[in-house]
């Protein structure tokens, strides 16, 4: 007995030749040849706007660049970053009537003695207090271990003495890679200390510079970019004006929580108060996994330096505080309106250009993926030709 199949294709070919055959294999190439010419309609449509094509082009140049030459320009990138944070200082000046050269000396002068101060009196004390926390980590491990040792004496029902051997053979290894990742790191400690010789010099030159030529440095990136952007002109006005919000509320975001944490450890007597304090402001800037990451070193401290005493559960307490007043009132109050982006949207952006690009790529997770929202939200503008007499539109019906 023959297949359905079989008997629609011999249905089909009768029908053919009662008809003569000449309506039916035009319809049957139609329909075959209907999805693609959808695509390629769609393909010249949007790729023959030469808005998209400049911004696509754009886009490819600057990321080229980085992925090629990023490592060799870090000391640009730093500069960069630094002077558009700065701009705002000298376009607040000169709201106030203060002319645009002396408003660039004003703000640099300052520029330069946050600079010093951090160099040379921050470093110093965060440099000193990790040579003592490395020193006294292997101490703090093993007290950590004696107490997971005790663990399947007090709850033998829950954790057996073989998971805990697993578990301390695991915090060995750890601490024998990490001994020898702080080994290359001293090794290496004459190269950094040449890297940041050079960054001190460098980066404060490069700022200047920025700062007093930005007029002639925009000027020349004109001339040589095409005239109508009128896309990449509206995706740049979106994204620059939430960068410029997102920089400045992290800053201080960063700055707030570090100087609350350092007083709260201070007041509580904690040892490697600077250190830590540092950390958690820091921290910041990787939402939603920071502050879990932070737990562990803080609640390490305190527990090695006190024990399951009242001051350790001053400070976990403390610390919880710290990231509920972040959390739920510091970040929405400085970010609010300037990046509506999915918690989702901000991890993947996070994963994905931290890969790339290491700590900068952390840093402008969400402005890079604000970047691309903006782009995607722009794109169904354009091509603005209309569908009715697009030739392209005409092979579809």
């Amino acid at each position: 007995m023959p297949w359905p199949q079989e008997l629609l294709r011999t249905a089909w070919a009768h029908a053919r030749r009662k008809g003569g055959g000449t309506h039916e294999p035009e319809k049957e190439h139609l329909y075959s040849a209907q999805p693609m010419n959808i695509i390629v309609n769609w393909f010249k449509r949007t790729f023959s706007e030469p808005q998209l094509v400049i911004l696509l082009l754009i886009l490819g140049l600057i990321v080229g660049t980085l992925m090629a030459i990023g490592q060799y320009l870090t000391p640009v990138i730093v500069s960069l970053v630094l002077a558009y944070l700065l701009e705002s200082l000298v376009k607040g000046l000169e709201k106030r009537k203060v002319p645009r050269r002396p408003a660039v000396y004003i703000v640099f002068v300052l520029f330069l003695l946050v600079f010093v101060y951090l160099l040379f009196g921050l470093l110093p004390q965060l440099t000193k207090q990790i040579a003592l926390f490395i020193q006294d980590l292997p101490a703090m491990i093993t007290s950590w271990q004696n107490e997971l040792q005790r663990l399947p004496e007090r709850y033998p029902q829950v954790v057996t003495q073989h998971q805990i051997s697993q578990l301390t053979d695991t915090i060995a290894n750890q601490m024998a890679s990490l001994g020898q990742e702080i080994l290359s790191i001293s090794l290496a400690s004459v190269k950094g200390f040449i890297n940041v010789l050079i960054y001190s010099i460098l980066v404060p030159i490069m700022v200047f510079f920025f700062l007093k030529d930005k007029d002639k440095i925009v000027h020349f990136f004109r001339m040589i970019l095409p005239q109508d952007l009128g896309l990449t002109h509206e995706v740049w006005t979106e994204v620059n004006h939430k960068t410029a919000k997102f920089i400045q509320g992290k800053l201080w975001e960063i700055v707030i929580v570090w100087i609350g944490s350092y007083v709260t450890f201070f007041v509580l007597d904690l040892r490697f108060a600077v250190l830590l304090s540092f950390l958690v402001g820091i921290s910041v800037i990787v939402p939603y996994v920071g502050a879990t990451i932070m737990t562990i070193p803080v609640t390490l401290v305190a527990y090695f330096q006190w024990g399951l005493d009242p001051h350790f559960l001053y400070t976990v307490i403390a610390y919880l505080i710290i990231q509920l007043i972040d959390g739920n009132l510091l970040a929405p109050l400085l970010m609010s309106e300037i990046v509506n982006l999915h918690p989702v949207a901000v991890i993947i952006g996070i994963l994905v250009f931290g890969g790339l690009w290491g700590f900068w790529g952390v840093f402008f997770a969400i402005p890079l993926a604000t970047l691309i929202h903006a782009i995607l939200k722009a794109w169904p503008k354009y091509p603005r030709s209309d569908p009715a007499t697009d030739p392209g539109t005409t092979n579809q019906t």
